[in-house]
């Protein structure tokens, strides 16, 4: 049996300091080491105060995972020397005194499979090393402690996975959570990473550690599967340590022994006295929190009869769910869904494309109704979104510009449909005795217009026309 644990860090988004002084949270706008302070550097006689807008989101991360929120919160101090690390030191949480990390036990769904969260803790991001050298014999590592002290809250799950595949869907479920929060944007280079916990047959775990990515992590943990499987069924026996991706192999590469909480040395952090979450600041964080995922898709799919495949991919991502919220009107809703889904969704699929894109909520309305009210036809909507996502310009100045508006004026539509009856006599008689014929026509006429005939009006002259 494999079991497989995951711990997940994500850096908190949206505030104006790290988590224990005032420089920014935001270090990515700063030059090298240029984001510091006697307080994230740990220099003597600098105290650490408490980010209480980070501790707020956290705790809202805690309800979302539906995790029990404890009474009080305490931080400790994890003992550890590494070069990232400034202070020799991490200020973090642990459930010593009991809950008192800012979330306890609680639970995501993937599919019909709980999956248990062990706990939720705040605590602060170490700084980055930076390998310079063409190859391991010239190569030197440097330090950038900009991000040193960012808030980063880590959810640890239990051994509840058995797949690579369970591990990936989760990671994509965690992060549209996050991302609908409000509270973390896991888009963003090393703003979410994961180390996985694997064993099997109830043998010792080994820890998978400093893995980019999400495709990564899913490919890691399937090579550390098949590598213990291997040394298992040869009867040798696996080590407990740590492991990290070797992205040029494909493999995972011993890095160290894995530490027990007793190596860490934890206690009590002095200088940074109890939290009370009281519940009433409980009930206040309950309504400021977004809209969930769940409910989103369950009122799109009551209210607008949108089918629910499409109102599940419609409000696990935020950017589109946000789209959709600001475009549709009870008339259009399920047109709206309908361009999000087939066409937007592979026109701006990264951030860097969105970031790009010109198209608004209003482009979206605009191009939902005239579908909708026959003034472009669904083919000519394509060529349509691909100028607007291009240029930004409003809907009637490209319909103009690219002549894709519909023919919908009844006279001249009557004499282009008269001249494909002419030209197409046998299928005008089989249309009479099978209706399904009349499609064919119907195509010709779409051919005819290059796309741009009202398809509604042609189905009706066209019979009146053919005497069916």
């Amino acid at each position: 049996m494999t079991m497989i644990g995951l711990e997940i860090h994500c850096q908190l988004t949206n505030l104006n300091s790290k988590l224990f002084c005032s420089c920014k949270a935001n270090y990515r706008e700063f030059k090298i080491n240029e984001n510091i302070c006697p307080v994230c550097m740990g220099l003597p006689g600098s105290l650490p105060r408490l980010n209480q807008e980070a501790v707020k989101k956290a705790t809202m991360i805690a309800m979302a995972l539906n995790c029990t929120i404890p009474e009080k919160i305490a931080f400790f101090r994890k003992n550890y020397f590494y070069p990232d690390s400034p202070k020799n030191f991490q200020i973090t949480q642990l459930n010593i005194y009991g809950d008192t990390s800012v979330g306890g036990t609680g639970s995501v769904m993937i599919g019909d499979k709980k999956i248990r969260i062990t706990r939720i803790q705040l605590e602060e991001d170490p700084g980055r090393l930076i390998y310079d050298g063409s190859s391991s014999k010239n190569q030197i590592t440097l330090v950038d402690y900009n991000r040193a002290g960012t808030p980063l809250v880590e959810i640890v799950t239990e051994p509840d996975f058995e797949t690579p595949h369970e591990v990936r869907d989760f990671l994509n479920i965690l992060s549209n959570i996050l991302t609908n929060l409000g509270v973390a944007d896991p888009s963003l280079e090393g703003a979410m990473r994961a180390d996985a916990n694997i064993s099997i047959e109830g043998g010792k775990k080994v820890e998978i550690k400093n893995i980019g990515s999400f495709h990564d992590l899913e490919k890691a943990v399937h090579f550390e599967i098949i590598r213990q499987d291997s040394l298992h069924s040869r009867n040798i026996e696996i080590i407990q340590e740590t492991r990290h991706w070797d992205d040029r192999r494909k493999i995972t590469v011993s890095s160290r022994s894995k530490e027990e909480d007793l190596d860490y040395r934890y206690f009590l952090e002095g200088d940074i006295p109890w939290v009370k979450i009281d519940p009433e600041i409980q009930k206040k964080l309950k309504t400021e929190m977004p809209e969930s995922i769940s409910s989103k898709k369950a009122r799109y799919i009551s209210k607008y009869n949108i089918p629910a495949q499409v109102a599940d991919v419609l409000s696990s991502d935020k950017y589109y769910s946000d789209l959709f919220e600001d475009a549709y009107t009870e008339s259009n809703a399920k047109e709206v869904a309908n361009i999000i889904t087939t066409e937007l969704m592979g026109l701006v699929d990264t951030r860097e494309k969105r970031e790009v894109s010109k198209f608004t909520s209003v482009h979206l309305r605009d191009l939902a109704d005239a579908i909708q009210s026959g003034k472009v036809s669904r083919n000519s909507s394509k060529n349509a979104l691909h100028e607007i996502l291009k240029s930004g310009k409003d809907l009637s100045t490209v319909i103009s510009e690219l002549d894709l508006g519909n023919v919908s004026d009844e006279s001249e539509l009557s004499r282009i449909i008269a001249q494909i009856i002419s030209e197409e006599p046998q299928a005008v008689e089989q249309s009479k005795s099978n209706s399904q014929t009349i499609n064919y026509l119907v195509g010709k006429v779409m051919q005819k217009t290059k796309g741009k005939a009202d398809p509604v009006l042609t189905l009706d002259i066209l019979k009146k026309q053919i005497g069916i």
